[in-house]
């Protein structure tokens, strides 16, 4: 089976994260991937910090592999988190939304790898800079909040400028996916869409009967003149969002009070006029509902056999 650089250093079987879905990833999910070999991920936006800390020590109960923390460094509690985790003992973080800085030095102190996603050369030099352990190059494909370069591009450019490992995140649903990021000088993998439809997915019915009768044109990003770009599923919310965010006489604060508490009303109640349904372009690749470990072992099962093939594909 297929490792890399990233399992030695993280101590996973395989090299494949789960995203770290806000309101979504919680210890049954993480659990549940990192017991399939993966690295399973806690979302930090999880009902408060003392919430979040619950979710930590569920998960050693679920599981004795290695699992993390994803921190959202946007959020109003993102500083108590970044305290809780190293009280907690957590080894593995990654980050999103704004630089860990701040919490770099605190964080190698308490032997803390910390992994940011990132989405430009630039910042990934930046990360490299503070004494990340490694970044995720996520690419335009992801649900949720997104940049402007789409993976294909972005992976072997960051991989070019940093000497620090690299996943590739964004457009990566099977085997097919994993292999290409590998090919693109990327040691992993990190697949967020794929595991809203896994069996431990706390994630509301309706929300797995829209991604499993997504098609490959299902996907909208909203919030772009807002300086917040977000990928999701096309439902009435969203399409109101644009409609909003495209009218003169709306204002940037209406819109953003618009969309206040829609991923909530998405994940916990299906809510499909007031919520907001994060995903990527490859919802349109979602036929099922399938466990964790089924979709770890079918993309690293899949990566190894597309790799192995290759050779074949040119005469």
């Amino acid at each position: 089976m297929i490792k890399s650089r990233i399992c030695e250093i993280l101590g996973i079987e395989y090299p494949i994260f789960q995203g770290g879905m806000a309101w979504i990833a919680d210890a049954n999910l993480a659990a549940a991937v990192s017991n399939a070999g993966g690295l399973g991920l806690i979302s930090s936006i999880n009902f408060g910090t003392e919430a979040v800390r619950e979710e930590i020590r569920k998960a050693r109960t679920l599981t004795d592999k290695p699992f993390g923390v994803n921190i959202m460094l946007a959020a109003p509690n993102a500083a108590e988190i970044a305290d809780m985790v190293v009280e907690e003992g957590v080894k593995i973080l990654t980050t999103g939304a704004g630089s860990p800085a701040a919490y770099a030095e605190k964080w190698k102190a308490a032997g803390i790898k910390f992994i940011p996603v990132v989405a430009s050369v630039a910042y990934a030099l930046k990360m490299q800079e503070i004494g990340a352990t490694a970044v995720v190059a996520e690419g335009a494909e992801s649900g949720g909040h997104v940049g402007d370069t789409h993976t294909m591009a972005l992976v072997p450019q960051i991989v070019d400028a940093v000497d620090i490992p690299v996943l590739a995140a964004g457009g990566i649903f099977d085997g097919r996916g994993a292999a290409a990021a590998f090919m693109l000088g990327a040691c992993g993998v990190q697949v967020g869409t794929r595991f809203l439809v896994a069996d431990e997915c706390l994630v509301h019915q309706v929300y797995k009967e829209r991604l499993i009768a997504a098609s490959d044109v299902s996907t909208m990003v909203t919030g772009k003149s807002l300086g917040d770009a977000v990928r999701s599923l096309k439902t009435p919310f969203a399409k109101k969002f644009a409609k909003l965010e495209a009218d003169p006489s709306v204002s940037a604060d209406e819109v953003r009070a618009f969309g206040t508490g829609s991923m909530r009303k998405a994940v916990f109640d299906g809510d499909l006029s007031g919520g907001s349904f994060l995903a990527g372009e490859v919802a349109g690749m979602i036929k099922r509902t399938e466990s964790a470990k089924a979709i770890v072992e079918d993309i690293i099962a899949g990566a190894e056999k597309y790799l192995s093939n290759a050779p074949k594909l040119i005469y």
